[in-house]
């Protein structure tokens, strides 16, 4: 993309979240939009088919920063607690971007987006996890619950909120694998 196309892009996301912290995105027209970027609307057309379009595009970069960011999401499995404080600090880094996005009627978009990545990467690898009930509802509750912890209990102490995350992901672990958290490929070599 040439410089000029990513000025534009840049004046047409900083025009959006200037607008998203105003206003819901159902009320925000392509129209009011390109008029905050100083753009013409068919130049927005050549970028996003609609506001939509760019909130999820914004929605999908938050959540491959947030996923990249973790050092191996198998960790979920082999050291929860690890997992847990890489998450966590992800998860603030991104906060500002990540609440302003995932609100309103987008609210509860963020954790299920996240935890879908998630358990396709450990699928992956442990393929034979995909159809085993038990596995995906323990790892929802793991990913989805930790998320909602951390967005419930943020302005807290966050190492009292993750020693409490710690301990329930591993007693969840313990009664439903049988096992401390599992050895993982990565360890195994």
């Amino acid at each position: 993309m040439d410089p000029r196309q990513q000025r534009t892009r840049r004046s047409i996301i900083n025009a959006f979240l200037q607008l998203r912290s105003e206003k819901p995105i159902e009320r925000i027209t392509v129209r009011e939009l390109s008029e905050r970027a100083e753009i013409h609307k068919a130049t927005f057309y050549l970028h996003y088919h609609d506001v939509y379009a760019l909130s999820e595009a914004l929605e999908e970069k938050v959540i491959d920063d947030v996923f990249s960011g973790l050092s191996d999401p198998m960790l979920l499995l082999s050291d929860p607690e690890r997992f847990n404080e890489e998450l966590c600090c992800l998860l603030t880094a991104q906060e500002s971007l990540m609440l302003l996005l995932f609100s309103g009627s987008r609210a509860g978009q963020f954790a299920p987006k996240l935890e879908k990545r998630i358990k396709e990467y450990i699928f992956a690898r442990r393929p034979e996890y995909r159809d085993d009930l038990e596995k995906n509802i323990v790892f929802t509750y793991l990913i989805q619950g930790g998320y909602q912890a951390y967005i419930q209990y943020r302005s807290r102490d966050m190492r009292e909120v993750l020693l409490v995350i710690n301990k329930m992901a591993a007693a969840v672990l313990r009664r439903y694998t049988g096992q401390e958290p599992e050895q993982t490929d990565a360890e195994d070599t």
